[in-house]
Formats: C-alpha cells, structure tokens, sequence
C-alpha cells in the first residue's frame, strides 16, 4: 500500500475532485459506534445491539449488489448532463481484450467510425500487449476492469482491492502511456471499501444506463433489445468482447449486434463519445 501511495503522489495532478467519504459508509461506521456504545451501557440488549449491526449489514451488502446504485459512492450511470454530451451516447466494452473477438469489433467500430470505451482486464491486456495498443491507436479508450476480474472482487477488504485496481491501472498505463480515469467493477458489485480505494487511485466508477447480457443471451434480436428500448441521449451502453454468448451459428454475440445498434443509435439522431469525451464537456 505504501509503495502504491508513493508512486500516486509523484503521479500528475488529480482528474476527478476531491468528494470525501460517502453519506452510506459514514453512516454504517456510525451505526457501528452507536451499537458498540450501547451494549456497553446496555450489555443485556446486547443481541438486538446485534441484530441491528447485522441489519446494517444487509443494506450495505444489497446496496453493492446494485450496480447503478450512488449510495457508495459517485457512479456514473449515464453521461453528465451538458450541452455537449446532449446528443450523445457512449459505448462501452467489457472483459477483453480477446484476440480473436476484439479485432473484428474494431473492424466494426472503424467501418461505422465510431469510438469506444474499452474497459480491459489487466492480466488479459498483458497478454496481448499489441492488440491494446491497437485498441488506443484506433482511436477508442481503455479503461480499468481489475487485474483478474474475480468474482469475489465485492467481498475484498481495501488492501486487495488497492491491490487488484493499482495492478491494473499500472499494466494498462504501461501499455497505452495514458493512465486510466474509469473504473469498472466486475459485474458492477462492490462493497462500502471501494469508493475510498478509487478515491485515492484518481478513478471514477462508471456502471452503465442499458446492458444487453450478452454473456449469458446468444439471441441477437434480444439483446439488441434490451439495449435500445427506451434509448436516449447520454445512455452509457454495455456489451462484451470477451465471454459473450454465442449465436445459433456459433458467432459470438457481440458481432451481430454492434452493427445493427449503430445503426439504431445513429437513426435516434444520437452520436457515439468515449466516457472521456463526456468527461471533458464538464469543463466547457
């Protein structure tokens, strides 16, 4: 952790301002003190003392459990809201990269001109080092999706959560020379514990407006559908390049929809920005 902090302050200035601790996780540490203080002065209540930590518990495991959710933290769920961002939509890719889907996706971003925002998992990108590069090269943007992507990431304490998130952000700047300004949680579950640790790696949490589940859903139409019905502007978008479900002919997914959602976004009179290019309309 030391070694992760020093190397933080001889990084450039901040990029996201300074929020302090979310109103959920002052409020659960809080309850924690209240609790402790009154089985002191109570010590025969001590079990609904209990439940009641327990209760807390709960709330905050149910919050993590929801990914849109603010409670623990800024999340951005869709675009900010400026001029610039008014007729704007972003898509976003998860899990990759994967050598052999993610070229053909970027095939298609390049034939319909359109930029992404690639959300890579550090241990993949260090095994294809060139196709990153040539993720940023086409002009799209990668993002921070942890070092492994663990399903336990949301029950990690703060050392290994610093851990898996600076590992992958010191993997991805070395491949790109940019630093990444997103992060995305595996499945966007987390816990009260991460809030603090992005704070303090200069991240912000992007979940997504519309998902298809095109890891688990190999119809095309469907998951295109859940992607669209009730598009509007400033939606962020989610799909996968890598583990997405495949098709009756074996295809996966994400290539028979990406085309056809284009076509959807751009006939709304809506146009593709990286969650970079959002950001940077906040200080127009």
């Amino acid at each position: 952790m030391r070694q992760i902090i020093s190397r933080l302050r001889a990084e450039a200035p901040r990029r996201w301002p300074r929020t302090g601790w979310p109103p959920m996780v002052i409020a659960t540490f809080a309850w924690h003190g209240v609790a402790l203080s009154g089985w002191l002065l109570q010590p025969s209540a001590w079990i609904a003392w209990l439940a009641s930590v327990m209760v807390s518990h709960i709330v905050v495991v149910t919050i993590g459990l929801w990914p849109r959710s603010k409670l623990l933290g800024p999340n951005w769920t869709r675009l900010p809201d400026t001029p610039s961002n008014a007729d704007a939509v972003a898509l976003t890719i998860d899990d990759g990269p994967d050598p052999i889907v993610t070229p053909k996706v970027l095939d298609i971003l390049d034939r319909h001109r359109v930029r992404a925002t690639f959300f890579c998992i550090g241990t993949r990108a260090a095994e294809h080092p060139a196709l990153v590069r040539e993720i940023v090269a086409r002009g799209h943007a990668v993002e921070n999706h942890t070092h492994r992507h663990v399903h336990t990431f949301s029950v990690t304490l703060p050392l290994r959560l610093a851990k898996e998130i600076d590992s992958a952000q010191h993997a991805l700047e070395t491949l790109t020379g940019e630093r990444p300004m997103f992060f995305r949680a595996p499945a966007g579950l987390r816990n009260l514990f991460l809030e603090p640790v992005l704070h303090r790696l200069d991240l912000r949490l992007a979940a997504w407006t519309r998902r298809g589940f095109d890891t688990r859903e190999g119809d095309a139409d469907r998951v295109l559908e859940r992607l669209t019905d009730g598009l509007a502007a400033r939606d962020i978008l989610l799909v996968h390049d890598a583990g997405a479900a495949l098709t009756p002919t074996g295809d996966p997914v994400v290539l028979a929809v990406l085309p056809r959602l284009i076509d959807i976004v751009r006939s709304s009179g809506l146009r593709f920005v990286t969650l970079r290019d959002a950001r940077a309309s906040l200080s127009r």
